[in-house]
């Protein structure tokens, strides 16, 4: 076999030669093979790591409750919507104006007249007074009366619904047990608990489906609260909770913004200034939170420097029970989400 050659010009022997009877590895050969055997190793370890930690990102951003689905199935779907008034507006409008529904299979319901023609001709769907009609041939009905009025609702529309009619209720803390009951049939039921920000297409919805739903249901609640922001499904016992977190809880925002706003002034800035800086810091803060995943309070601490002026600020929060007194708001809250239905 013939030798190569080192680079100074030295023979070197051959990898190739057979070792022969007797040969002894060097200690520093034997220690030479044992590092780079540690080496591999090392390396594999940290790709297997690498590859863990990509995979488990993967699995926190892709949930199968948070996936986004996809508006084209909702195009050729004829919907009625019952009580277009705050919440029910607010969806409405955001499926018209997302093109989520064309506007010939669209049908609105309110109490008067009056607001049906002025809605009629600002929406340019067909609003009317009686339920049952507009639920006739419907494919979806979104509920969107009070709480105390379902019942009610319900039984005026029964007899237009089949198990091919999914109904969507975003009425507060009436249970998918309650609307089938009433509705019968057995009719699918999804219950949905959106939010007012849903107006600009940052809302968030908490739903469930009832025990004729289907997965394909969820699917379709999905693309049209998707629509308008964020969706998350739970387990129906949790709802009042969604109610009384997510949908209750742009009112308490709206107080701790006014509130920065407002201590702005109190420091010389000029009101809308300090609106400004208090509305873009709060959605600063809440993307931050989004789109990292990170732990409030770990962001929180890598704000708060030692000695800072954050921490003197923190320190008039705690001592104020900023922090209990927001807690207990949403526990009151959903506790009252849970008394709506019975109230007449």
């Amino acid at each position: 076999m013939q030798r190569g050659r080192d680079y100074a010009g030295r023979s070197k022997p051959s990898p190739y030669k057979k070792k022969q009877d007797g040969d002894v590895k060097s200690p520093l050969h034997t220690r030479d093979v044992r590092v780079r055997a540690g080496e591999s190793f090392c390396s594999g370890i940290l790709w297997l790591t690498r590859f863990l930690i990509a995979y488990n990102v993967w699995t926190m951003t892709a949930k199968p409750h948070e996936k986004k689905s996809s508006p084209d199935q909702l195009a050729d779907k004829k919907l009625a919507v019952l009580g277009t008034g705050k919440l029910g507006g607010i969806l409405l409008r955001a499926y018209l104006k997302q093109n989520l529904f064309d506007p010939k299979n669209v049908t609105a319901t309110v109490k008067h007249s009056e607001k049906a023609s002025t809605l009629a001709k600002e929406l340019g769907v067909s609003v009317a007074t009686e339920n049952k009609r507009a639920v006739h041939g419907a494919d979806i009905v979104l509920l969107g009366v009070k709480p105390q009025v379902v019942g009610e609702v319900l039984k005026e529309i029964a007899p237009e619904l089949s198990e091919k009619t999914l109904v969507i209720s975003v009425a507060a803390s009436v249970p998918t047990s309650y609307i089938e009951q009433h509705a019968g049939s057995k009719v699918p039921v999804i219950r949905a608990m959106p939010n007012t920000p849903s107006t600009v297409g940052c809302g968030m919805t908490g739903i469930c489906r009832g025990a004729h739903a289907s997965e394909h249901h969820l699917d379709i609640a999905r693309a049209m609260f998707d629509a308008v922001g964020r969706t998350v499904v739970v387990d129906e016992k949790n709802m009042d909770a969604v109610t009384g977190l997510s949908a209750s809880g742009p009112a308490f925002v709206y107080i701790i913004l006014e509130s920065l706003a407002e201590a702005g002034v109190k420091i010389g800035l000029p009101r809308d200034v300090s609106t400004l800086l208090a509305a873009q810091t709060m959605k600063g803060a809440a993307s931050v939170v989004l789109e990292t995943g990170d732990h409030p309070a770990l962001l929180k601490d890598a704000v708060t420097t030692p000695a800072g002026c954050t921490i003197d600020g923190i320190l008039e929060l705690e001592e104020g029970k900023l922090r209990v007194t927001l807690i207990k708001a949403v526990v009151k809250a959903k506790e009252r989400a849970g008394e709506l239905l019975f109230e007449k």
